[in-house]
């Protein structure tokens, strides 16, 4: 098996068809086909359905697609590692940023990265965060931002801060109280996400021992539909003072503190043992600690610091 057939094989994937990807990968198409035919009757199955339209994935062609890229990723560390024995910081990093986190600190890492280590390239994944923990353990990411500290097999968690969860509505709608009982949630029409979600499970959890059951008209998963139907009057919502602080401050929305110490969030950075250790993930994993502190510390990120002091 060689390295251009899993490049090949997953340019691919992405570009749907043979002859797109023969085009990107600058490789003629009869000769891309036949390395993939041979890679095929080396993994012994079919990756591919083809069709006048194109091709698509098989379900053994999905699972080797997930394999091929952590190998070639693999690869690319290793040319890394390397490259770093100069002891300057360069190369990829894969991090994982959930949404409500990205929309807080995606542009200030960013900003941070390109003046304090501009050998390195990062590529920034926002997704929920019980996806980052699937690619982290899988060794997709290198690092990612998580909620909860609880220990986890193939993670290593180093706890940030708790940030605060709060009620937010129309400005529209009733004067809000700067507290509320979680009793209102059973009164007001709430737009939360699925079960599913870990924010959910905190609401939930805060909400059983007091037999509260929140009057739930809609599950939203996108944090921006969540804010618009909210802004639109359908109905609150609970989030974390950071994602709704610049609508709050700006009287596109209002929010009001809840009376429960269990509404809370843990924010932890996580790394994974699956993806070795290189120069580049190091000095990315102290920034982004750095980063999200100064914002806590600062108010930019409305929440407490309980990670390593400055």
């Amino acid at each position: 098996m060689e390295l251009r057939q899993l490049r090949y094989f997953i340019g691919a994937s992405e570009a749907g068809s043979l002859l797109k990807a023969s085009t990107r990968l600058h490789v003629a198409q009869p000769a891309l086909g036949q390395q993939i035919a041979a890679l095929e009757s080396e993994v012994g199955a079919q990756l591919f359905n083809r069709s006048s339209r194109g091709v698509t994935l098989t379900d053994a062609g999905k699972v080797f697609l997930d394999h091929a890229r952590v190998v070639l990723s693999d690869i690319e560390r290793a040319r890394d590692a390397v490259r770093e024995l100069d002891s300057v910081p360069r190369g990829e990093v894969a991090i994982g940023l959930p949404t409500t986190v990205g929309l807080t600190a995606t542009v200030a890492i960013l900003g941070a990265c390109r003046t304090r280590l501009p050998e390195v390239r990062l590529k920034v994944v926002e997704a929920y965060s019980g996806f980052l923990r699937e690619w982290l353990q899988s060794g997709r990411l290198d690092l990612a931002v998580l909620f909860g500290d609880a220990a986890e097999p193939g993670l290593i968690k180093q706890p940030l801060l708790d940030e605060w969860l709060v009620f937010v509505a129309s400005p529209a709608g009733p004067k809000l109280p700067k507290r509320l009982p979680l009793s209102a949630l059973s009164r007001w029409p709430m737009i939360l996400p699925g079960k599913e979600h870990g924010l959910r499970k905190i609401i939930d959890d805060a909400c059983a021992p007091l037999s509260v059951q929140p009057n739930v008209v809609a599950e939203v998963e996108s944090l921006r539909s969540v804010k618009l139907a909210v802004q639109g009057g359908i109905g609150a919502t609970i989030l974390p003072l950071g994602s709704v602080a610049e609508e709050v401050a700006s009287g596109a929305l209002r929010s009001a503190r809840l009376e429960s110490s269990a509404m809370t969030r843990r924010v932890v950075c996580a790394t994974s043992t699956v993806r070795p250790a290189t120069l580049a993930k190091s000095a990315v994993h102290s920034l982004v600690q750095e980063v999200i502190r100064d914002m806590v510390l600062s108010s930019a990120w409305p929440a407490r610091w309980i990670g390593e002091p400055a």
